[in-house]
């Protein structure tokens, strides 16, 4: 069978590659084609447009960018329609892909969407249009069943991906990598993520910074992103004392006995390698005075939203401040009360996350769905 699938980011193009790999088990002569990076490409896919050629971020550069938009979604309608998949397969990236999904319905294609878009967080109206042009929804926290089931849209859990790169990771070299950080310093480590795009770095590494001068016992390191130079960091950080580890943040997170994390993905992956951790957010007071209206849940970690409790603390926007930080910290550095009720909330976490496999679930429910409409 012939695969159309469409990520527009680095980690959907992770995903579309996983997926890939799995459907080549089940489907020997599958054939992939479509919208991603060099991971996609790697595991056997035709690229139609690298995601970094659609990266718009922020609301400013979108509109700037109408027309270029206008002018991939057309491009995409016609290579849809020149490739004649069996199966469209969307990954996450909402806003392109619902409308390429309408056009699908439209053109009779069958259609399945993998890692749901977080309608449960805001724009929940986008709920119906994947009701109208969705064949299969496969989502990607247990938390989501429950949200579709109140508009009458069966979807299927597959697990989390997470717990696949994870369960890759967790090797001999790993925990080598993991030792020789630790052996590197002298002192108990604590790790800063603060976030992954430049605005989230600017807006929390210089206070984060100036933790480690409040904890002399302590090593603070930084993690830094992919992509972003470390002179970048360096510029931002009051205190110059704290090193920067890259492209080893799995281990530098498996190291620490604390990581300070910017909310994101990144909160449930400090969880899931079981490192207690506080959470931290802030962002211009105009966009996060609109995102509180538009916002529906209750918390901002996925760690606190899986579980539907408070398990890890968050600081956000005016509450980002030192003294706030230390106050937590020093919860976790010395109450053995409070680690014990993190270790215990992060057994939960994982019992609901269930097992690794996502990508082989998630290639089986697609390859094996319903009957092929063109």
């Amino acid at each position: 069978m012939k695969y159309y699938l469409i990520a527009g980011e680095a980690s959907g193009d992770l995903h579309g590659a996983n997926l890939i790999q799995e459907i080549k088990k089940i489907d020997p002569s599958a054939k992939f084609r479509g919208w991603g990076g060099d991971k996609m490409v790697e595991n056997g896919a035709e690229l139609v447009v690298h995601y970094k050629k659609m990266a718009f971020m922020g609301l400013t550069e979108v509109l700037k960018n109408l027309r270029t938009i206008d002018k991939f979604l057309a491009k995409c309608k016609d290579d849809i329609i020149q490739y004649r998949p069996d199966k469209i397969i969307f990954i996450d990236y909402p806003g392109f892909n619902l409308k390429i999904a309408k056009f699908a319905r439209q053109k009779n294609f069958q259609t399945h969407y993998y890692i749901s878009p977080k309608l449960w967080a805001w724009n929940t109206k986008r709920v119906f249009k994947i009701k109208a042009n969705i064949d299969q929804m496969l989502v990607i926290f247990p938390f989501e069943v429950e949200f579709y089931k109140q508009y009458n849209i069966d979807v299927k859990y597959v697990g989390n991906p997470l717990l696949d790169e994870l369960s890759s990771w967790n090797n001999t070299l790993s925990k080598t990598n993991v030792s020789q950080i630790k052996n590197t310093f002298n002192r108990p480590i604590i790790s800063l993520l603060p976030g992954s795009r430049k605005q989230e770095i600017i807006a929390h590494s210089r206070i984060l910074s100036q933790l480690a001068s409040i904890y002399p016992a302590y090593q603070f390191i930084l993690a830094g992103a992919p992509g972003i130079e470390n002179s970048f960091y360096e510029n931002l950080m009051i205190n110059k004392d704290v090193p920067i580890i890259f492209n080893n943040t799995y281990a530098l997170v498996k190291a620490s006995e604390i990581s300070i994390v910017a909310s994101g993905t990144a909160s449930l992956e400090v969880a899931l390698l079981k490192t207690p951790q506080v959470v931290v957010y802030k962002t211009s007071e105009l966009f996060y005075q609109v995102g509180k209206r538009l916002v529906k849940v209750k918390f901002i970690s996925l760690v606190n939203l899986i579980l539907q409790k408070s398990a890890v603390p968050e600081i956000i926007q005016k509450e980002f401040q030192l003294k706030r930080i230390k106050k937590e910290l020093d919860m976790l550095i010395h109450s053995a009360h409070k680690r014990k009720s993190v270790e215990n909330d992060y057994a939960k976490l994982h019992e609901i996350l269930g097992n690794p496999g996502a990508s082989t679930r998630a290639a089986k429910e697609i390859v094996n769905f319903g009957n092929i409409y063109v």
